[in-house]
């Protein structure tokens, strides 16, 4: 159930709207409450008793009420109360009775309005924070931290689901030691919501099953294919004709780890770091349709083969990084950022990344984000 006044609900989510400011739009919500019944109370001594500043003390708890807590909303309405109290007091005198008590009465009501907004406001936060939880929740049952070593190459993952949208997302990524060496997927399903989850599910569970049995990559991209056919099937609607796959596969056969074989399906291409700061963009020689959409056209799969030297690292992520933007419009372009630089580990490069995401776009990125890192050891 709902706890519409729990402080780790939507305080918190009250914290991270503000967050999302800018520092001067933070500085401005801090502040803009005190300036105004301040201007309110400066207003009224430079103007003639005819003219009211009504209007600045009922602003200030308006302005507080979905930026601050309900004891401090309750302090700004307070703090305007007295502010128009006093102005009635000094201009007793010289203003109408009447004129008084409607000034004074019109700050009250909007002070009382101020506060129901708050609460709603607060019980909305609740709302979204506790469906936020319930999605990060099934991301994680959906997407499990991989181990800190596989095949004997260090692995980091990450997920950052986008604030603007608390509905799960479709991107999704696995990694398994198998027969044929360490394999993994990164990929993206067309839409959002559990009909984007459940299609991942599928795609997970058939590479899982296909790396183990399958010889080679473009078995492994069969099997995949087919189970999205099964999936659209039993779909209704337009996801049965138009739902598709990115996806990219890789593999780094167990009796060589220098050798990198990577199959592109309409993904972003992944990018190989050198030890050196140098770094490769492994773009397929031949572009492909994503998985899906076998029906519109058919090709034989084929991997591209690379090598994989000892120090390097593999980064593989969704177009939540590439269509990253910031306040001009312009896309993120993790090759040019990530370019010369050097990091600890897969960890570090991920971590790396997510931070600069954010500064380029200013705080959250608009699309969920899936990230998967390898590395192979120095001395191999």
């Amino acid at each position: 159930m709902l706890q519409g006044d729990g402080p780790s609900t939507g305080d918190g989510e009250r914290r991270a709207r503000r967050a999302r400011m800018s520092p001067v739009g933070r500085s401005l919500a801090c502040w803009l409450p005190a300036v105004l019944i301040l201007g309110g109370l400066a207003f009224d001594m430079a103007t003639p008793p005819s003219y009211t500043a009504a209007p600045f003390f009922s602003a200030a708890p308006l302005v507080a009420a979905p930026l601050f807590s309900l004891p401090a909303t309750a302090l700004t309405a307070l703090a305007a109360m007295a502010g128009e109290s006093m102005v009635v007091t000094y201009r007793s005198a010289a203003q109408d009775t009447h004129e008084s008590v409607t000034e004074i009465a019109t700050v009250f009501v909007v002070a009382l309005l101020a506060l129901a907004i708050n609460r709603v406001v607060r019980m909305s936060d609740a709302h979204l924070a506790s469906v936020r939880d319930v999605s990060e929740a099934a991301q994680r049952a959906v997407l499990p931290a991989p181990p800190e070593r596989l095949g004997g190459l260090a692995v980091a993952a990450r997920y950052v689901g986008a604030r603007a949208d608390a509905r799960i997302g479709g991107d999704f990524y696995a990694v398994q030691d198998t027969p044929h060496g360490v394999r993994l997927i990164v990929g993206d399903v067309r839409g959002k919501g559990l009909e984007a989850v459940e299609a991942a599910v599928v795609v997970i569970g058939a590479f899982r099953e296909a790396a183990e049995q399958e010889a080679t990559l473009e078995a492994v991209a069969g099997r995949l294919e087919r189970a999205l056919q099964r999936e659209g099937g039993r779909r209704a609607g337009i996801d049965r004709y138009e739902g598709f796959t990115t996806a990219v596969l890789a593999e780094i056969p167990a009796g060589g780890r220098s050798v990198l074989r990577v199959l592109n399906r309409g993904h972003p291409a992944p990018l190989l770091l050198g030890p050196d700061g140098g770094l490769c963009e492994l773009t397929p020689a031949a572009p492909a349709l994503p998985l899906g959409m076998s029906e519109v056209a058919g090709w034989p799969d084929r991997s591209d083969e690379s090598f994989f030297p000892a120090g390097a690292l593999l980064l593989f992520f969704t177009d939540g990084v590439t269509e990253a933007r910031d306040l001009r419009g312009r896309f993120y372009d993790p090759a040019d950022k990530l370019r010369g630089r050097h990091f600890p580990g897969p960890g570090g490069l991920l971590d790396a990344l997510i931070e600069d995401v954010a500064r380029h776009t200013g705080g959250a990125p608009a699309d969920d984000m899936a990230l998967l890192a390898l590395q192979r050891p120095m001395g191999e």
